[in-house]
């Protein structure tokens, strides 16, 4: 299912602006442009875990991800700041964009480890981080995308209920607008190694099958 979500304290969404947050768009770790189109090839989805901070290292690291970005999906605000998006009011909520090369890492093992390195089942929150930006979200760039990711979905909460918990709140909708987060946000966990990582899985297992 998709869960619905309710601005934090029922202001009106921040108007924003209409010029994007100004950052290197260069990638701290491998260098490669962040803010460029996929390469010929490859793709991209979008993920929220949580915080991004640990998300987005939990992303680089996996083989066949050519590069991501921290930022903000989800919402109405056009071009929020990181204060905008904690208020609540913006409805977006902190994803990480993967640009990935399916040849070399399939769609099936980066959902397997979304699903797995956090708990999608938490609604508004990930642990003791609370509030709209912290929801589960999957934003995915294609139809057939749409198709696998909830085929994913539906056999990792049939394995959550086997496990005694409760079902999934992802938001699965198709990507709309990404808005980049600031430039300290970006690789934050490869400028600042001790810095906070909320990663939290349930501890159950996904699989990694595609539909049929």
């Amino acid at each position: 299912m998709v869960f619905g979500f309710k601005w934090g304290s029922g202001a009106e969404p921040p108007v924003g602006r209409s010029q994007a947050l100004v950052i290197s768009g260069v990638h701290a770790v491998s260098g490669r442009p962040m803010q460029a189109p996929p390469p010929e090839g490859m793709e991209e989805i979008w993920f929220g875990m949580g915080c991004f901070w640990g998300a987005e290292r939990r992303m680089w690291q996996r083989a066949g991800v050519w590069v991501t970005a921290a930022g903000y999906a989800g919402g109405t605000t056009p071009n929020p700041t990181y204060r905008e998006v904690c208020d609540g009011a913006t409805g977006h909520t902190e994803v990480v964009r993967v640009v990935f090369d399916p040849a070399t890492v399939s769609l099936e093992a980066l959902l397997k480890l979304f699903w797995e390195s956090h708990d999608p089942t938490q609604g508004m929150r990930q642990g003791n981080d609370v509030g709209t930006q912290y929801r589960s979200a999957i934003y995915f760039t294609s139809h057939l995308q749409g198709e696998r990711v909830r085929h994913s979905r539906d056999g990792y909460e049939s394995a959550l209920r086997s496990a005694g918990r409760g079902g999934i709140t992802t938001e699965i909708l198709g990507a709309s607008a990404f808005y980049y987060a600031e430039e300290y946000h970006q690789q934050y966990l490869q400028k600042n190694p001790d810095g906070y990582c909320g990663l939290r899985g349930t501890g159950v297992e996904c699989s990694a099958a595609a539909p049929e």
